[in-house]
């Protein structure tokens, strides 16, 4: 997703332009791995230093609901980064755990698994693969 797609979506659903929340929305889009609201709030301080958490954060919940950034947790935090995409395409991620960085993977798993009852519909899955990316471990030998 692009910054300006994710701020018609707000636009779209009733939500205000404001300074911050483009911001908010270029540092996720900056970066390509999960941040934490803290990471987010870190990076945004020193242009809005009047800025609270809670709006951060709240932000942040508003920008998951709509789909504008997806969420994971790591390490019992919530982490978020820019939505992959609006196109449709369905695709997991596999998450450096030290770092945050993701890369997609091929194909998804729910087309081999024919374990699920006939009576039950699927509505949404989650699949995720944690691990060290190569950068990680090299900094840590």
């Amino acid at each position: 997703m692009k910054v300006e797609e994710a701020l018609q979506i707000l636009k779209e659903h009733g939500f205000k332009y404001t300074g911050k929340r483009e911001e908010m929305i270029r540092i996720c889009a900056t970066e390509k791995r999960y941040l934490s609201a803290k990471d987010i709030m870190e990076r945004i301080k020193e242009q809005y230093p009047t800025l609270s958490f809670d709006t951060v954060y709240r932000n942040i919940s508003t920008f998951v609901e709509l789909g504008i950034l997806e969420e994971t947790e790591l390490d019992g935090e919530g982490r978020f980064r820019l939505a992959c995409s609006t196109d449709g395409h369905h695709h997991h991620h596999v998450i450096c755990t030290e770092c945050g960085k993701t890369s997609s993977l091929p194909g998804c798993p729910m087309n081999i698994i024919s374990a699920v009852p006939e009576e039950f519909q699927v509505t949404g899955h989650k699949f995720e693969v944690y691990g060290t990316c190569k950068e990680c471990v090299t900094h840590s030998n």
